[in-house]
């Protein structure tokens, strides 16, 4: 199980980089129109981006099942894994 975490892991860090890209063009933009308001959306959703892999709903998982549904589709879209 352990290895499938690690595999599971990699799958959102290499799903969630394009998604921290387009954050950090959310942000620039929202800096540049000094929008406090979507400056603040930008960092809270990158900050949930790089929070993604240690979810504890990742960590409690004991069976395969448990840990495909831990994808987070709200944050991630779809999961690669239904």
């Amino acid at each position: 199980m352990t290895e499938a975490k690690n595999i599971f892991k990699a799958k959102i860090r290499e799903v969630r980089a394009p998604l921290l890209e387009a954050e950090d063009v959310s942000y620039m933009k929202a800096l540049e129109a000094d929008d406090a308001s979507a400056k603040t959306a930008a960092v809270n959703k990158k900050t949930a981006l790089r929070d993604a892999p240690a979810a504890s709903a990742i960590t409690d998982a004991s069976t395969i099942d448990e840990l495909k549904a831990a994808w987070d589709s709200d944050l991630l879209g779809a999961s690669p894994y239904a």
